[in-house]
Protein backbone atom coordinates (compact mmCIF):
# COMPACT_ATOMS: atom_id res chain seq x y z
CA UNK A 1 0.00 0.00 0.00
CA UNK A 2 1.29 3.31 -1.02
CA UNK A 3 0.31 6.27 1.44
CA UNK A 4 0.74 9.88 0.64
CA UNK A 5 1.57 12.49 3.38
CA UNK A 6 0.77 16.30 2.71
CA UNK A 7 2.58 19.02 4.53
CA UNK A 8 3.03 22.17 5.22
CA UNK A 9 5.56 24.54 6.27
CA UNK A 10 4.33 27.04 9.02
CA UNK A 11 5.76 29.43 11.25
CA UNK A 12 7.30 27.35 14.83
CA UNK A 13 4.36 27.38 17.14
CA UNK A 14 7.11 28.77 19.82
CA UNK A 15 7.54 31.96 17.22
CA UNK A 16 5.48 35.15 18.71
CA UNK A 17 3.95 35.90 15.29
CA UNK A 18 3.89 39.67 14.26
CA UNK A 19 2.17 41.50 11.30
CA UNK A 20 3.94 43.50 9.13
CA UNK A 21 3.95 47.56 9.25
CA UNK A 22 1.64 47.74 6.28
CA UNK A 23 -0.62 45.29 7.70
CA UNK A 24 -0.58 43.31 4.80
CA UNK A 25 0.20 40.27 6.34
CA UNK A 26 2.55 38.67 8.84
CA UNK A 27 6.71 39.08 9.15
CA UNK A 28 8.41 36.64 8.49
CA UNK A 29 11.57 38.15 8.23
CA UNK A 30 14.37 35.69 9.80
CA UNK A 31 11.05 34.14 11.66
CA UNK A 32 11.52 29.92 12.13
CA UNK A 33 9.41 27.81 9.79
CA UNK A 34 8.91 24.30 11.07
CA UNK A 35 6.63 21.24 10.17
CA UNK A 36 3.17 21.80 11.23
CA UNK A 37 2.20 20.09 14.16
CA UNK A 38 -0.65 18.15 12.88
CA UNK A 39 1.25 17.35 9.46
CA UNK A 40 3.67 15.59 11.82
CA UNK A 41 1.30 13.58 13.19
CA UNK A 42 0.60 12.92 9.66
CA UNK A 43 3.94 11.78 9.04
CA UNK A 44 4.19 9.27 11.87
CA UNK A 45 0.88 7.83 11.40
CA UNK A 46 2.40 6.89 7.89
CA UNK A 47 5.53 5.35 9.48
CA UNK A 48 3.78 3.15 12.10
CA UNK A 49 1.60 1.63 9.08
CA UNK A 50 5.17 0.93 7.64
CA UNK A 51 6.61 -0.53 10.43
CA UNK A 52 3.84 -2.87 10.87
CA UNK A 53 3.86 -4.14 7.22
CA UNK A 54 0.80 -2.21 5.93
CA UNK A 55 2.47 0.31 3.95
CA UNK A 56 5.27 -0.38 1.25
CA UNK A 57 6.13 3.56 0.08
CA UNK A 58 5.13 6.87 2.21
CA UNK A 59 5.69 9.80 -0.43
CA UNK A 60 5.37 13.40 1.30
CA UNK A 61 4.18 16.30 -0.53
CA UNK A 62 4.24 20.00 0.35
CA UNK A 63 2.85 22.82 -1.98
CA UNK A 64 5.30 26.43 -1.32
CA UNK A 65 8.58 28.01 -2.28
CA UNK A 66 11.71 26.62 -2.64
CA UNK A 67 12.67 26.98 0.96
CA UNK A 68 10.07 24.18 1.72
CA UNK A 69 12.25 21.68 0.96
CA UNK A 70 13.62 21.88 4.09
CA UNK A 71 10.29 20.73 5.59
CA UNK A 72 10.40 18.13 3.48
CA UNK A 73 13.89 16.61 4.48
CA UNK A 74 12.74 16.60 7.67
CA UNK A 75 9.59 14.17 6.67
CA UNK A 76 11.83 12.17 5.24
CA UNK A 77 14.27 11.68 8.25
CA UNK A 78 10.87 10.94 10.05
CA UNK A 79 10.77 8.22 7.89
CA UNK A 80 9.40 8.78 4.39
CA UNK A 81 10.74 7.40 1.53
CA UNK A 82 10.71 10.02 -1.15
CA UNK A 83 9.39 13.66 -1.64
CA UNK A 84 7.37 16.21 -3.99
CA UNK A 85 7.66 19.69 -3.59
CA UNK A 86 5.31 21.98 -5.50
CA UNK A 87 7.28 24.89 -6.02
CA UNK A 88 5.15 27.96 -5.67
CA UNK A 89 5.93 31.19 -4.51
CA UNK A 90 1.72 32.44 -4.41
CA UNK A 91 -0.05 32.89 -1.04
CA UNK A 92 -2.94 30.29 -2.15
CA UNK A 93 -6.40 29.27 -0.58
CA UNK A 94 -7.31 25.86 0.63
CA UNK A 95 -9.02 25.09 -3.01
CA UNK A 96 -6.12 25.78 -4.87
CA UNK A 97 -3.86 23.60 -2.43
CA UNK A 98 -6.66 20.67 -2.64
CA UNK A 99 -6.72 20.90 -6.72
CA UNK A 100 -2.60 20.57 -6.78
CA UNK A 101 -3.13 17.53 -4.59
CA UNK A 102 -5.55 16.19 -6.36
CA UNK A 103 -3.11 16.53 -9.33
CA UNK A 104 -0.44 14.13 -7.42
CA UNK A 105 -2.87 12.04 -6.38
CA UNK A 106 -3.80 11.24 -9.58
CA UNK A 107 0.09 10.82 -10.61
CA UNK A 108 0.94 8.81 -7.86
CA UNK A 109 -1.48 6.64 -7.34
CA UNK A 110 -1.95 6.13 -3.68
CA UNK A 111 -4.20 3.54 -1.35
CA UNK A 112 -4.59 5.81 1.18
CA UNK A 113 -3.59 9.46 1.85
CA UNK A 114 -3.16 11.33 5.00
CA UNK A 115 -3.43 15.00 6.38
CA UNK A 116 -2.94 17.21 9.15
CA UNK A 117 -6.44 18.39 9.70
CA UNK A 118 -5.21 21.93 9.99
CA UNK A 119 -2.57 23.82 9.71
CA UNK A 120 -1.80 26.60 12.63
CA UNK A 121 -1.32 29.43 10.41
CA UNK A 122 -4.98 29.74 8.70
CA UNK A 123 -6.65 27.29 10.51
CA UNK A 124 -9.13 26.64 8.23
CA UNK A 125 -9.46 22.80 8.04
CA UNK A 126 -10.78 22.81 4.91
CA UNK A 127 -7.81 20.38 2.19
CA UNK A 128 -8.52 17.35 3.58
CA UNK A 129 -12.52 17.73 2.81
CA UNK A 130 -12.04 19.53 -0.40
CA UNK A 131 -9.54 16.26 -2.10
CA UNK A 132 -12.01 14.19 -0.56
CA UNK A 133 -14.62 15.82 -2.67
CA UNK A 134 -12.17 16.32 -5.84
CA UNK A 135 -11.08 12.70 -5.93
CA UNK A 136 -14.28 11.03 -4.67
CA UNK A 137 -12.47 9.32 -1.92
CA UNK A 138 -14.21 8.07 1.43
CA UNK A 139 -12.91 10.36 4.04
CA UNK A 140 -12.45 9.94 7.68
CA UNK A 141 -11.58 13.34 9.47
CA UNK A 142 -10.22 14.21 12.88
CA UNK A 143 -8.89 10.65 13.29
CA UNK A 144 -8.12 9.70 17.29
CA UNK A 145 -7.06 6.13 15.48
CA UNK A 146 -6.31 4.73 12.69
CA UNK A 147 -7.14 0.29 11.55
CA UNK A 148 -6.35 -0.84 8.03
CA UNK A 149 -7.50 -3.95 7.88
CA UNK A 150 -7.63 -5.51 3.90
CA UNK A 151 -9.49 -2.94 1.34
CA UNK A 152 -11.16 -1.07 4.48
CA UNK A 153 -9.39 1.80 7.30
CA UNK A 154 -11.53 2.09 10.19
CA UNK A 155 -10.98 5.59 11.72
CA UNK A 156 -12.09 6.99 14.94
CA UNK A 157 -13.08 10.48 14.99
CA UNK A 158 -13.28 13.08 17.68
CA UNK A 159 -16.82 14.58 17.24
CA UNK A 160 -18.72 17.08 19.83
CA UNK A 161 -20.72 14.34 21.31
CA UNK A 162 -17.56 11.68 21.53
CA UNK A 163 -16.45 9.06 19.65
CA UNK A 164 -16.92 7.92 15.98
CA UNK A 165 -15.93 4.91 14.16
CA UNK A 166 -16.40 5.11 10.34
CA UNK A 167 -15.32 2.23 7.77
CA UNK A 168 -13.66 3.59 4.52
CA UNK A 169 -13.12 1.54 1.59
CA UNK A 170 -10.17 2.07 0.23
CA UNK A 171 -8.57 4.60 -1.30
CA UNK A 172 -9.19 7.61 1.28
CA UNK A 173 -8.49 10.44 2.90
CA UNK A 174 -7.17 10.61 6.44
CA UNK A 175 -7.24 13.96 8.47
CA UNK A 176 -5.59 13.65 11.87
CA UNK A 177 -6.23 15.05 15.34
CA UNK A 178 -4.06 15.49 18.30
CA UNK A 179 -4.50 12.45 20.09
CA UNK A 180 -3.70 10.33 17.04
CA UNK A 181 0.25 9.33 18.23
CA UNK A 182 2.78 10.95 19.78
CA UNK A 183 5.24 12.27 16.65
CA UNK A 184 8.69 11.25 17.62
CA UNK A 185 11.93 12.64 16.82
CA UNK A 186 14.29 12.37 14.19
CA UNK A 187 17.87 10.91 14.59
CA UNK A 188 20.91 11.90 13.65
CA UNK A 189 21.21 8.74 11.31
CA UNK A 190 18.08 9.58 9.74
CA UNK A 191 18.90 13.06 9.30
CA UNK A 192 21.83 12.58 7.41
CA UNK A 193 20.25 9.54 5.16
CA UNK A 194 17.62 12.19 4.52
CA UNK A 195 19.75 14.14 3.12
CA UNK A 196 20.21 11.41 -0.17
CA UNK A 197 16.58 10.56 -0.03
CA UNK A 198 14.94 11.59 -3.64
CA UNK A 199 13.22 14.88 -3.91
CA UNK A 200 10.99 15.60 -7.01
CA UNK A 201 10.17 19.84 -7.78
CA UNK A 202 7.24 20.04 -9.94
CA UNK A 203 5.13 23.30 -10.60
CA UNK A 204 1.57 23.54 -10.99
CA UNK A 205 1.50 24.62 -14.64
CA UNK A 206 3.39 21.29 -15.07
CA UNK A 207 0.40 19.39 -12.89
CA UNK A 208 -2.14 21.21 -16.00
CA UNK A 209 -3.61 23.01 -12.55
CA UNK A 210 -4.57 26.90 -12.16
CA UNK A 211 -3.44 28.73 -9.05
CA UNK A 212 -6.04 31.78 -9.78
CA UNK A 213 -7.52 32.55 -6.58
CA UNK A 214 -10.74 34.19 -6.36
CA UNK A 215 -10.23 35.64 -2.93
CA UNK A 216 -7.84 38.64 -1.81
CA UNK A 217 -6.81 39.66 1.56
CA UNK A 218 -7.29 42.77 2.42
CA UNK A 219 -5.81 43.67 5.47
CA UNK A 220 -4.33 41.46 8.59
CA UNK A 221 -4.20 43.04 12.25
CA UNK A 222 -3.15 41.56 15.07
CA UNK A 223 -5.52 40.61 18.05
CA UNK A 224 -6.74 43.34 20.41
CA UNK A 225 -4.58 43.59 23.27
CA UNK A 226 -6.58 42.34 26.32
CA UNK A 227 -7.06 44.80 29.62
CA UNK A 228 -5.79 43.30 32.89
CA UNK A 229 -8.20 41.07 35.12
CA UNK A 230 -9.47 42.04 38.28
CA UNK A 231 -10.13 39.90 41.71
CA UNK A 232 -13.42 40.47 43.30
CA UNK A 233 -13.83 40.26 47.04
CA UNK A 234 -17.18 37.74 47.29
CA UNK A 235 -19.51 36.18 43.95
CA UNK A 236 -21.96 39.10 44.81
CA UNK A 237 -19.27 41.03 43.17
CA UNK A 238 -18.68 39.04 40.52
CA UNK A 239 -22.25 38.70 39.68
CA UNK A 240 -23.01 42.21 40.02
CA UNK A 241 -19.52 43.25 37.54
CA UNK A 242 -20.73 40.94 35.30
CA UNK A 243 -24.07 42.47 34.82
CA UNK A 244 -22.75 45.66 34.94
CA UNK A 245 -19.85 45.81 33.35
CA UNK A 246 -19.36 43.42 31.19
CA UNK A 247 -23.27 43.06 30.58
CA UNK A 248 -23.23 39.11 29.66
CA UNK A 249 -25.69 38.31 32.18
Amino acid sequence: MKVLVSVKRVVDYNVKVRVKADNSGVDLTNVKMALNPFCEIAVEEAVRLKEKGLATEIVVVTIGPSTAQEQLRTALALGADRAILVETDEALNSLAVAKLLKAVVDKEQPQLVILGKQAIDSDNNQTGQMLAALSGFAQGTFASKVEVAGDKVNVTREIDGGLQTVALNLPAIVTTDLRLNEPRYASLPNIMKAKKKPLETVTPSALGVSTVSTQQILRVDAPANRSAGIKVKSVAELVEKLKTEAKVI
